[in-house]
């Protein structure tokens, strides 16, 4: 990664290496950018949106010693200093004073004065907010703090990180994908109910997807031409309800055929505010039931299909940058049984998990390594403190820059879903295991399971 990716991706935003970020973790943007799009039938608030709420925590190895970090609440000072152990700088944390588990961390924010205020005192040139993704709500934090936000508009993102968007950029590039149908109006829709129907006739089955779907929500399976007409109906039903409260009356839907894959890819490059475009990384996808578990490096492409990524990449981020977008964007990808590639199945032009996992891969893992970032679940009925775990886990957390074992990358997602009357709840351990091997790879995953079953 040559220089070093955090400093790169200041020089690519702000044409100086040594500026400094607050690093905001708004993980799961795409609930702002989903405000007003009509699509498929969304779920309620749920315990899962208390843990993602606080993956606000992976920004911490990002972020450098002059860097600021805005957090729901404070890190265990313990898993501080097992981080500063394994070499990472810290940066100086902001928390706010009373977080809403359900609340992202830019709403917790703006609804403490205590905190806007503290960021006002180190606004100056040279220092900007660079959130996950960038939103209404990071443009009102940094209208408040008078902080520039690193990154274009959040009408530029919500555009261009639409699956709508992918779907058509990717048919005027001449990138391969299934086919499919994007829509942004019932005629529109209602043209790609009828084509789908022919696929369905056919004996295939057809994915209906939200734009601004994310981690397995908002995606559904079809393989009954009766559940495609009830969808149907559905939408229409929301856009007429939609239409008479004043609403535009508009859809962000696709519809796809479900195609044979052999493995999800995921890779990684990033535009610079003058248009140029830098190849981060390839990394193979782990997923489970649609939702992304986690990331396996190296990726095992071989080199036809590597230059066909590279390629994508090259496609891609110059229509990006000539739509107005810089930053990082992270592209989902598969292979197909037979090793062929779809190069894109949908653009996400902010960061993502793989983008936490930079700065471990060159502080912490050897060139002849091999990694898989994952999460693990833990079923807890209280708080788990970072030292108790280490105490559980001994040996098998990484202790040096080359070494072998678990490198933990957020924390504060394990006791995220902790309550006042002390109930059971499910934590999630966020971090990235490291061998010579895929055999020893597996031991300590193993090992590790183990160990937190127990």
């Amino acid at each position: 990664m040559g220089e070093g990716f955090t400093r790169r991706l200041k020089t690519a935003l702000t044409g100086d290496a040594a500026a400094r970020f607050v690093f905001i973790g708004n993980v799961e943007v795409e609930r702002q950018w989903a405000v007003g799009a009509i699509s498929l039938p969304r779920m309620s608030f749920g315990a899962s949106d208390v843990v993602v709420n606080r993956m606000d925590e992976l920004a911490i190895t990002l972020a450098g010693a002059d860097d600021y970090v805005l957090l729901k609440t404070a890190p265990d000072p313990a898993y501080l200093s097992y981080l500063a152990e394994l070499g990472f700088e810290l940066p100086t944390v902001v928390a706010v004073a009373g977080q809403d588990p359900g609340r992202m961390v830019t709403e917790d924010a703006l609804a403490d004065e205590t905190v806007i205020e503290e960021l006002r005192r180190i606004a100056s040139p040279g220092t900007y907010l660079l959130p996950h993704g960038i939103s209404a709500l990071e443009e009102e934090l940094a209208r408040r703090t008078r902080i520039e936000v690193a990154g274009p508009s959040a009408a530029v993102c919500r555009a261009v990180n639409s699956k709508v968007y992918s779907r058509r950029v990717a048919d005027e590039l001449g990138l391969r994908q299934p086919q499919g149908w994007a829509c942004d109006d019932l005629d529109e829709f209602a043209a790609a109910v009828t084509a789908a129907h022919e696929v369905l006739a056919a004996g295939r089955r057809v994915v209906v997807k939200d734009a601004f779907g994310v981690s397995g929500k908002g995606i559904v399976v079809v393989d009954d031409p009766r559940r495609l007409d009830r969808l149907h109906r559905m939408v229409v039903k929301e856009v007429e309800r939609d239409a008479a409260q004043g609403g535009h009356g508009r859809v962000a839907l696709l519809i796809e055929e479900w195609v044979a894959k052999d493995v999800d890819l995921n890779y990684q490059f990033t535009i610079g505010t003058g248009g140029g475009v830098h190849f981060d990384f390839v990394k193979r996808a782990v997923t489970q039931a649609g939702v992304h578990k986690g990331h396996q490096m190296p990726s095992g492409l071989d080199g036809a299909q590597l230059e066909q990524v590279h390629r994508a990449t090259a496609l891609l981020g110059d229509r990006l940058a000539a739509d107005g977008f810089s930053g990082v964007v992270g592209v989902d990808a598969m292979l197909d049984p037979a090793g062929g590639v779809y190069p894109v199945t949908e653009i996400n032009a902010r960061s993502n998990m793989s983008t936490y996992q930079a700065t471990l891969a060159e502080k912490l893992i050897g060139p002849d390594a091999v990694a898989l970032a994952r999460h693990f679940d833990l079923k807890l009925t209280e708080r788990l403190p970072f030292d108790r775990l280490r105490d559980r886990l001994g040996g098998l957390l990484l202790d040096r820059a080359g070494g072998a074992g678990l490198i933990v990358n957020a924390f504060a997602t394990v006791n995220a879903g902790a309550t006042e009357d002390g109930g059971p709840f499910t934590g999630r351990l966020y971090g990235v295991l490291v061998a010579d091997s895929a055999a020893e790879l597996e031991k300590i995953d193993t090992q590790i399971e183990g160990a937190i079953h127990e």
